[in-house]
C-alpha cells in the first residue's frame, strides 16, 4: 500500500491499460478506422495538391499541402495509442483499405468536385471521431479521448475551410 497524505490508497502494478481490450472493442475499432482514415486522407490531399488547376492553383496547392502534413502528424499518435491499449495498429494497404471509412480519392479532373469530395471525408471523419471520444468516455478511456479531442479539432478546422471555399458569395470565381 502507498500512502498519500493521510490516506491510504492501494496500488496495483497488475492494472494494466490493455486489460480489457479486444481487437473487436469499439474504442480499438475506432482507434484503428481512424489510422487507416489518416493513411487514406494523407495520400487524398496528396492527389489534390498534385492535380490542382486553375485560377486558385496557388492557394489550393498550398492548402491541400499543408492538410496533408497536418493529417500525417496525428497518424503515429493514432497508431501508438492502438499499442499501448494492447492491439497492433492496422499497417498495411489491404488494411487501411478494409478498415476505413473514408474511400480513396476519385477521379474527377474537377476542382469543386475534389473540395466537395475532400469536405465529404471530413466530416465522415469528424462524427466518427465525435462519436469514438462518447465511447472512449463511457469505457473509461481518457486518454483516447484525449487524442480523439485534440485531432478532431483538426480536421474541424480543415471541414470548416473546405466548406468555405466551396460557398460562391465572393465574386471571384464562378
Amino acid at each position: 500500500m502507498a500512502e498519500t497524505g493521510t490516506k491510504k490508497t492501494k496500488t496495483n502494478s497488475n492494472n494494466k491499460l490493455n486489460a480489457n481490450n479486444k481487437p473487436h472493442d469499439e474504442v480499438v475499432e475506432c482507434l484503428q478506422r481512424q489510422v487507416a482514415n489518416g493513411f487514406i486522407l494523407y495520400l487524398n490531399y496528396k492527389h489534390y495538391h498534385w492535380q490542382t488547376f486553375g485560377p486558385l492553383f496557388r492557394d489550393l496547392h498550398r492548402l491541400f499541402d499543408e492538410f496533408a502534413a497536418e493529417v500525417y502528424e496525428t497518424i503515429d499518435e493514432l497508431a501508438e495509442r492502438v499499442r499501448m491499449i494492447g492491439q497492433n495498429p492496422v499497417s498495411r494497404i489491404e488494411e487501411f483499405l478494409q478498415t476505413a471509412s473514408i474511400k480513396s480519392a476519385g477521379k474527377s479532373n474537377d476542382m469543386r468536385e475534389m473540395i466537395r469530395e475532400a469536405d465529404e471525408n471530413s466530416r465522415q471523419i469528424i462524427a466518427e471521431m465525435r462519436a469514438g471520444i462518447k465511447i472512449a468516455d463511457e469505457r473509461d478511456d481518457p486518454g483516447t479521448a484525449d487524442v480523439l479531442t485534440r485531432f478532431v479539432q483538426i480536421h474541424e478546422k480543415q471541414e470548416w475551410w473546405l466548406r468555405d471555399i466551396l460557398e460562391r458569395r465572393d465574386g471571384l470565381t464562378d
